[in-house]
């Protein structure tokens, strides 16, 4: 069964495993961004790879617990969010339809790499480490973001008030990284180590939080924005006021071998730039602080 990631419900399923069931779920109405107006570029399609044209579908791969980048409405099927917009704008402009596969964040580069699926788009940083692997298309930028329970009842205020508490990740996301990283320094000051939980489920980390078995979520500006003002209505969490850490772009995924496709998927992205519909797109989902300008494949 497909987590139900939708406003408050983010931590039903999880506080159900723990054995509470008192826990109402709000089913409010998500956003959503009108895409009829989006129709298919004969210039755009024609750079499509010949097999993916014929196919008249694009296989993205996903790790769709994470709104509002991505997440299920409330059939448990239904993919929405942000990024489940802009790639069906995209696949639109390219005269595709896009077919969402939902796996593990850590599987995504194999996948791609073992052509299971055309494209990732699964908030995952463009990173020089990662290009050496895979080449992205960037469409978003975010950064590192602190989130507490509701009151910061452990005080954390910085990145260096993480020593010796325990922080939640995701399984191979920059947070992971970012956070050892940090538990070096700590050791470096002579402060105890960052106590790491590190899973491949969101719903999971909230519910450490929520019940305190952690101090903080490591998760990306949208998200935690997102959760801090949806989970229990705003009542469960809240963001430490601090600058996004180690800022940077939101990449599409593309095997590098598949150059004519990642350059299909720039151009379009670029033409929805430049038409307002991506504009539009990040208003509905409120993550405009993100926004680009200038479509760019591996960051040039």
């Amino acid at each position: 069964m497909k987590p139900r990631l939708l406003v408050t419900s983010l931590l039903v399923l999880g506080l159900a495993a723990c054995g509470s069931t008192s826990d109402t779920t709000q089913t409010s109405t998500p956003p959503s961004s009108d895409l009829g107006s989006v129709k298919k570029d004969d210039k755009l399609a024609a750079m499509l790879p010949p097999e993916i044209a014929s196919a008249g579908k694009l296989r993205v791969g996903s790790n769709i617990q994470n709104p509002p980048n991505n997440f299920y409405d409330q059939d448990g099927k239904t993919p929405l969010g942000s990024e489940v917009d802009l790639i069906k704008a995209i696949s639109a402009k390219l005269g595709l339809t896009a077919e969402h596969s939902d796996m593990a964040f850590s599987s995504l580069i194999t996948s791609l790499e073992t052509g299971r699926v055309d494209v990732t788009m699964a908030a995952m940083n463009d990173t020089a480490e990662r290009q050496q692997k895979i080449d992205f298309v960037d469409y978003f930028t975010s950064g590192i973001t602190i989130m507490v329970q509701k009151g910061n009842p452990q005080g954390v205020k910085s990145v260096d008030d993480l020593c010796g508490k325990g922080i939640a990740v995701n399984l191979g996301s920059s947070q992971e990284q970012f956070a050892k990283e940090q538990s070096e320094k700590c050791k470096a000051a002579g402060k105890p180590e960052v106590q790491l939980s590190v899973t491949d489920s969101d719903t999971g980390n909230q519910n450490q939080l929520r019940t305190g078995r952690v101090a903080a979520i490591l998760n990306d500006l949208p998200t935690a924005v997102y959760v801090s003002k949806t989970a229990g209505d705003g009542q469960y969490f809240e963001v430490v006021p601090l600058p996004p850490i180690n800022g940077g772009p939101y990449g599409i995924g593309v095997n590098k071998q598949n150059t004519k496709l990642s350059e299909a998927i720039r151009a379009a992205l670029q033409s929805l730039i430049d038409d307002g519909t991506y504009d539009k797109i990040l208003t509905v989902w409120d993550i405009k602080q993100g926004a680009i300008t200038k479509a760019a494949i591996n960051g040039k």
